[in-house]
């Protein structure tokens, strides 16, 4: 006598178990990372970022984060390879399709061609535009002056910025 024994088994995929909202999920991540930029072999910028985040949807953007008091930090070199100014943030956002980036929570702009060091709370880089600003009050000090005003602009190079509406620039001593 010979028995036949079949089992039959299934695999059901519960779609309900899946997160419906994904959007705070990042497409990818990188830790420490350094990223530049180059052109005809001569170094734009570099910038370095304790965290990156890469998230497809619901828009496209990249979240740059400072982690460990170490903050996000963009240089940008001049034509002999030297570093012209340097841009660094709490944190920074990249909205990939419309070519702008944020910068965020206690913003710094050091410029070593002018010796400026200029304070803002956030800084907006429009690269369509050729544009670099924030409307939000500026602080700027240059030796032993400090200045204040209601807003910032440049062109992205950083070679035209200005300091809008300036008021009260204070003299003091070191």
């Amino acid at each position: 006598m010979v028995c036949l024994s079949v089992a039959l088994t299934a695999c059901h995929n519960d779609k309900s178990m899946l997160p419906q909202d994904r959007s705070d999920s990042a497409a990818q991540e990188v830790y420490n990372a350094q990223v530049r930029r180059s052109e005809h072999g001569k170094l734009q910028l570099e910038m370095d970022a304790p965290i990156i985040k890469k998230f497809d949807r619901p828009k496209p953007r990249t979240l740059y984060h400072s982690a460990q008091g170490r903050r996000v930090q963009l240089r940008l070199y001049d034509e002999e390879h030297k570093v012209k100014t340097i841009i660094e943030a709490g944190n920074a956002v990249s909205f990939d399709d419309r070519d702008i980036m944020e910068a965020h929570d206690s913003v710094v702009v050091i410029d070593f061609s002018n010796n400026d060091t200029i304070y803002l709370k956030d800084l907006i880089w429009n690269s369509a535009e050729d544009r670099i600003y924030s409307d939000n009050p500026v602080r700027a000090k240059n030796g032993s002056r400090i200045t204040e005003g209601d807003g910032f602009t440049s062109d992205q190079r950083m070679e035209n910025m200005q300091i809008l509406h300036q008021r009260g620039v204070i003299e003091f001593k070191d």
